[in-house]
């Protein structure tokens, strides 16, 4: 939901010393890599807020967050056989997918509303929703696993009841 907020905080958080960053990870936390995270995070938070703005900065991420997602869980798994690693990357991208496009369809839902009440509370839910799961996962990795299970589910049901809707609302211009 928000790379650049995973990619920032856990730089961070290896470099302030909170966390060991396992094998390849500790690139997150070299200064260069935190300066460009942190910048991206910023100019996230703020894309996040406007609607039209974060319909198309969802869309321009398509191209961002499932190859992001892939090379993290490589770096994280960091195997030595490339059985491992061609695996690591196939799960990460998928879990990064799913998280992606069910982020941006239900997002694009809501950003076709003309309040911008849900939108914001959407996005700042997200933006809490990260440091939390970050703590959880390095806590409780066990119940983190659980809710990511339990989330993966939901965007599943998400992304059904998305497609359906689009199906309905294409019928509907159809019969016109």
């Amino acid at each position: 939901m928000r790379v650049y907020a995973v990619l920032f905080l856990c730089g961070l958080a290896g470099r302030l010393g909170w966390v060991d960053l396992l094998g390849h990870l500790t690139v997150l936390s070299h200064p260069l890599v935190l300066g460009a995270s942190g910048f991206m995070l910023a100019a996230e938070f703020f894309a996040d807020k406007l609607p039209w703005l974060d319909s198309v900065w969802d869309a321009a991420h398509t191209f961002i967050r499932i190859p992001a997602g892939a090379a993290l869980m490589a770096m994280a798994i960091g195997g030595d056989s490339s059985a491992v690693t061609a695996a690591a990357v196939i799960l990460g991208g998928t879990v990064a997918a799913g998280a992606h496009f069910a982020k941006a369809g239900a997002r694009g839902a809501m950003n076709l509303s003309p309040e911008p009440f849900s939108n914001w509370t959407a996005s700042l839910t997200e933006d809490a929703l990260v440091p939390a799961g970050l703590w959880l996962a390095v806590v409780h990795p066990v119940a983190f696993l659980v809710l990511l299970a339990a989330s993966a589910l939901a965007a599943l049901l998400l992304l059904r009841w998305l497609w359906r809707g689009l199906r309905a609302a294409a019928g509907r211009l159809k019969a016109r």
